[in-house]
């Protein structure tokens, strides 16, 4: 193995070490997100597992996907919701009106538990023995292409279902 191969085998290293940390804050991020009981906080780690996500997408060679990761979740969804927190006048600190039973904690937890082993099933059954180098990575202008023309009707769908949540979600903050 030349140089050149030992650069890109301790590139991969690295790649998959950053991997595993942000893996892991992304994990703990997303815990605090359904544990803590101030609204605020819980999108305030919020901002922290898209944040992670953005990062997996730049060690993913897609720059462009983590872009708008940061501007559309982290910049637009983020600061809705703390709108919406704020305009509902949603309780900031602990609620004894809104704690769940224990019941129903614990079912929530089987039901993760669930998700979670699904999607392992999911991406080892997408990616098996695939290693991380041999992922084609698909520019910027592919991507634009495949969203304007293959999946154009989707993509125009999902933008009028976020219309009419974004639409719902002003009707059912209104007091009047």
């Amino acid at each position: 193995m030349g140089s050149q191969g030992m650069l890109v085998a301790d590139l991969l290293v690295a790649q998959n070490i950053a991997f595993y940390v942000i893996a892991v804050g992304m994990v703990v991020s997303a815990v605090k997100v359904v544990t803590v009981k101030n609204m605020v906080h819980a999108a305030l780690w919020l901002v922290l597992v898209l944040g992670g996500i953005a990062a997996q997408f730049i060690l993913l060679a897609a720059e462009f996907v983590a872009i708008t990761q940061v501007l559309v979740y982290i910049g637009a969804i983020v600061v809705l919701f703390l709108f919406g927190i704020m305009l509902t006048r949603a309780p900031m600190g602990r609620s004894t009106q809104l704690d769940n039973p224990a019941q129903a904690r614990a079912v929530g937890a089987g039901i993760a538990v669930m998700l979670f082993a699904v999607m392992g099933f999911a991406l080892w059954d997408g990616f098996q023995d695939r290693q991380f180098g041999q992922i084609l990575v698909q520019r910027t202008a592919q991507v634009s292409d495949s969203i304007f023309s293959t999946y154009l009707l989707p993509f125009e769908v999902v933008s009028v279902l976020l219309l009419a949540a974004l639409i719902g979600a002003i009707v059912l903050a209104r007091r009047d």
